[in-house]
């Protein structure tokens, strides 16, 4: 055998000992991006966004704020509907049966049980049960819901010819409830309330229909959450 052709022989053999090569990835191609993170909205028609268009809705603001800051998040999947009490937000999630885990659940209900006059303690009882629910579909993590308090529509002009004074006071009352059931259970709360009382002196924050937010006051909802939401995710 020619010397050059032994050499050969050998270096193959050598390199047939080594067992394969394995890469990382196929060359060539990317790595396969992260999952999107899931976020549920639940609530009434402040979720939905009655009377604005639903890219103004809060929490589709919300989301596209996270993305633009760099979070890989999903379009909201929103179970709400305008006129629900917290009785018709539990149903319609029996219905509904979002599948969980959720990275990211938010709940604000709770103004149609003050206006239609029911009582505080039975508002108490159903929302801690809605809170424990969204604990749950958030995979456990109370750190990982957001609960928001009740705007006060008392200062639109549907309320004209009503007690203002007296929503008001009602809808602290409400607030008071879901704040304590909220730090109790160790879930951020964000106060929407004073912001929402801005639109008897500023028209721009409501929508066309003289009672619910515009997407101008729906923005300022998703500033306010983002920080919360974005340190939630991030931990």
């Amino acid at each position: 055998m020619r010397p050059w052709l032994a050499g050969l022989l050998a270096s193959l053999i050598l390199l047939a000992g080594c067992g394969p090569v394995l890469l990382s990835e196929p060359l060539g191609t990317a790595a396969a991006p992260p999952p999107m993170l899931r976020y549920l909205a639940l609530g009434d028609s402040y979720t939905i966004g009655e009377s604005v268009r639903p890219a103004e809705r809060w929490p589709v603001q919300l989301a596209a704020r996270l993305r633009a800051g760099g979070l890989a998040v999903a379009e909201p999947v929103i179970v709400a509907r305008t006129g629900w009490t917290t009785a018709e937000l539990a149903a319609g999630l029996d219905t509904a049966q979002p599948a969980g885990p959720f990275d990211l659940v938010s709940l604000l209900i709770g103004v149609n049980n003050q206006y239609r006059g029911q009582g505080v303690a039975d508002y108490d009882a159903e929302l801690a049960a809605l809170l424990d629910r969204a604990i749950d579909l958030a995979g456990g993590a109370p750190g990982r819901v957001l609960v928001l308090s009740i705007p006060d529509w008392g200062v639109t002009p549907f309320a004209a010819g009503r007690d203002r004074a007296a929503i008001a006071a009602e809808i602290d009352a409400f607030n008071a409830v879901n704040r304590a059931a909220a730090e109790a259970r160790g879930v951020p709360y964000l106060d929407i309330t004073p912001g929402s009382r801005r639109a008897a002196e500023v028209p721009a924050l409501l929508a066309e229909d003289g009672l619910h937010p515009s997407g101008v006051l729906y923005a300022e909802w998703s500033a306010l959450a983002e920080p919360v939401v974005r340190a939630a995710l991030q931990r």
